[in-house]
């Protein structure tokens, strides 16, 4: 295992990194064939994540499945915000909060790593915060791209995603810890 892949998190885990009580799914996960209004939707936050973060040195990019065209995905736009420091959190909450963002995640002890969620537009939006040079920005990126241009590995990682979506999931992220072994063989061929 390299120093960089994220153990699954246990219920205590996720509780504690939760800011206030962490949702409980108890469901199945609902996946949704591609759409070519994802990036449309992308492009738009983008841009006010922009605005609402003008004067703060930053960097925003569309992750997740939802960035990879032709791949299947829960119908919540991933965002990545790369701030000089996410732990710094009077330089960007109060802005985005101004944007409908709640803070709902802070893992001090994974890389100082941030989620932000947005509900009531379109589409729900997760903005993951990391600090500038953090190593997980460069594996979120490689694995999007080998996503992107890998027909073999975008269909081994939907067949995984279709069959562990039918089961049932205490909480969003025991469905996304399953996933590590794939992301992981995958992640080893990008990078």
């Amino acid at each position: 295992m390299g120093d960089d892949q994220r153990l699954p998190m246990s219920s205590e885990e996720i509780e504690s990194a939760h800011v206030g009580e962490a949702p409980l799914l108890n469901a199945q996960v609902v996946l949704m064939p591609y759409s070519d209004g994802w990036p449309v939707a992308y492009s738009v936050e983008a841009g006010r994540i922009g605005g609402a973060l003008e004067g703060v040195r930053h960097v925003v990019e569309h992750v997740g499945s939802t960035s990879v065209p032709g791949l299947a995905a829960k119908p919540i736009l991933d965002v990545l915000l790369i701030v000089p420091d996410s732990a710094d959190e009077s330089s960007y909450v109060p802005a985005l909060k101004r944007e409908g963002y709640e803070l709902t995640i802070r893992e001090p002890d994974w890389f100082e790593h941030r989620v932000l969620k947005k509900y009531g537009e379109a589409m729900p939006v997760t903005l993951h915060v990391l600090s500038e040079g953090c190593p997980e920005i460069r594996r979120m990126l490689a694995f999007r791209d080998r996503l992107r241009v890998n027909e073999e590995d975008r269909a081994l990682y939907e067949r995984t995603k279709l069959a562990l979506a039918g089961q049932q999931w205490k909480y969003l992220q025991n469905y996304a810890d399953a996933k590590t072994e794939v992301v992981e063989a995958i992640l080893s061929r990008a990078l």
